[in-house]
């Protein structure tokens, strides 16, 4: 994929670990700071490579996602989602997820808002904006295609292949907010993506990064407006795919 070597290399090391960290729901605000700040850093190489305009694009983040973050993606069964979630099951599960992934979203919101509101006394090519913003949006969508690929665990939907395959079935629920068909999914589940889907990818992306961008707001306003954009645009994307998956489990779709 053009423009996906360097970003390759720089995933493969410290941001995988950082994110790792950075999106667990777990986090004081002010440690979620710190790794927000350290993926900023981390990630400058790789936005400064490419440039500018694939930054903001979204094709960085597009190649990024699609080589080697949703690869990677660790999904919990559905036995350790319970035994995580005081032996929760269907719809009460589904919600617990959603609530949990959407705080975190909001904690990603709220530290990229503190670490834009620092930008008069941080070094400029550390919190340059193409490069926070790569940094918050990569984060939150890594919480969020997490949770797509829970939500179909949840609901027996879980589909069935290599991590490359995977990757792409996941990418593609969550570019179009719907839940996968996985009957009779065999060949059909490919390891790359359509010409179409890798458009419908590239526009939520974008999409994500123009949302986003309120974190800028000066001093508090920011915090608290990169909050809630985050909150309520993973809550959506939860609540669509509940939507759509539960009639399936319920043998009515």
């Amino acid at each position: 994929m053009a423009g996906s070597d360097q970003p390759m290399k720089v995933v493969k090391g410290d941001v995988g670990e950082l994110l790792g960290r950075l999106t667990a729901d777990d986090l004081a605000r002010s440690e979620r700071g710190k790794l927000l700040l350290a993926l900023t850093r981390a990630l400058g190489g790789a936005v400064r490579a490419a440039g500018s305009r694939a930054a903001l694009s979204g094709r960085l983040l597009v190649d990024l996602l699609v080589d080697d973050v949703a690869p990677r993606l660790q999904v919990r069964d559905l036995l350790t989602l319970r035994l995580h979630h005081r032996g929760l099951s269907g719809d009460e599960l589904a919600e617990a997820l959603i609530r949990n992934a959407a705080r975190t979203t909001a904690a990603i919101g709220a530290a990229a808002g503190a670490v834009a509101a620092a930008e008069l006394t941080a070094p400029p090519a550390l919190l340059a904006a193409p490069v926070q913003l790569t940094a918050e949006t990569l984060a939150a969508v890594v919480v969020e295609l997490k949770l797509v690929a829970e939500l179909h665990v949840v609901y027996s939907r879980a589909p069935q292949g290599s991590s490359a395959q995977l990757a792409v079935a996941y990418l593609t629920s969550w570019a179009g907010k719907r839940g996968l068909d996985v009957k009779g999914q065999g060949p059909s589940l490919t390891a790359a993506l359509s010409t179409a889907t890798k458009q419908q990818l590239r526009q939520r992306v974008v999409q994500r990064l123009g949302r986003n961008l309120s974190s800028f707001i000066p001093f508090l306003a920011g915090a608290l407006a990169g909050a809630e954009l985050n909150r309520r645009e993973t809550r959506s994307l939860g609540e669509a795919l509940v939507r759509d998956l539960r009639p399936h489990r319920l043998g009515l779709g």
